[in-house]
């Protein structure tokens, strides 16, 4: 077994496909940053699973160091966002046309993503019915139970009162915050450190999904403005709505009790 063979390297390097003529030399690097973020939505959605997985076994020391793991990717994924913000706007429209309506609003793995840790709306999947594949994982994931879900069944085996109505939620439904789970929470961080440790990682996964977002939103404002984007939506307007929504809200609602 050679290197190549292992990893596929002749067909992988066969998938960069510019359409502009010449092509014009930066949709090369628009193609090849976007095709490693689908790359890394697939890692992240596979420690997530894993994760989910590690709750109900309540293994929490491999638990946490999973969440690591994704906090790390996290942060290469934003630090990606430099290479791409090293394109001028003159540059990106050079081949821009040629996306049609091509656009990142269409990734599905990140929708995925969305969905696995709460945040569902049926409305995204409208836009993969074209993609039955890509369409039968959202609609799966829109009716799976979220990390949260996981979270608040592992503090009741750890002997924490949730109530019954939160352990039964729809869990196609915004995930909300609840008094009863934020006193089970402040009871943990004082009692528990390691599930407090467990907690902490989740806040800074919240936190690194909305820094995501927001170097997302400042890299389209840099490049397109106030352009609309390929994809029919309004670009940055867009962007912007999706800032400063926590995923966890009972986990910042506690912070100034702590």
């Amino acid at each position: 077994m050679r290197y190549d063979e292992y990893l596929e390297i002749n067909a992988l390097l066969q998938l960069q496909n510019g359409r502009s003529d010449g092509p014009e030399h930066d949709e090369m690097l628009f193609i090849i940053i976007h095709q490693v973020y689908e790359l890394w939505f697939k890692q992240v959605l596979h420690e997530v699973d894993y994760l989910v997985r590690l709750l109900a076994a309540d293994d929490l020391n491999r638990a946490v160091h999973t969440l690591r793991r994704i906090l790390t990717i996290l942060k290469t994924m934003v630090a990606q966002v430099d290479i791409l913000e090293t394109m001028t706007p003159q540059e990106f429209l050079s081949f821009r046309g040629y996306l049609d309506t091509a656009s990142g609003f269409q990734s599905a793995q990140f929708r995925e993503l969305e969905f696995a840790l709460g945040h569902k709306r049926p409305s995204m999947m409208h836009h993969h019915a074209a993609n039955p594949t890509a369409h039968e994982r959202l609609t799966a994931r829109y009716h799976a139970p979220t990390l949260w879900d996981a979270i608040l069944h592992l503090l009741v085996r750890q002997g924490y009162a949730i109530p019954a109505a939160q352990l039964t939620r729809d869990v196609t439904q915004p995930i909300q915050p609840d008094a009863a789970v934020q006193e089970a929470l402040l009871a943990l961080y004082t009692a528990d450190p390691m599930l407090a440790r467990l907690c902490e990682r989740l806040v800074d996964l919240d936190e690194g999904i909305q820094e995501w977002r927001y170097r997302h939103v400042k890299m389209v404002e840099r490049t397109i403005g106030r352009k609309t984007g390929t994809g029919g939506s309004s670009g940055a307007d867009y962007l912007r709505q999706t800032l400063f929504n926590p995923l966890f809200p009972d986990l910042w609602e506690i912070r100034g009790q702590l």
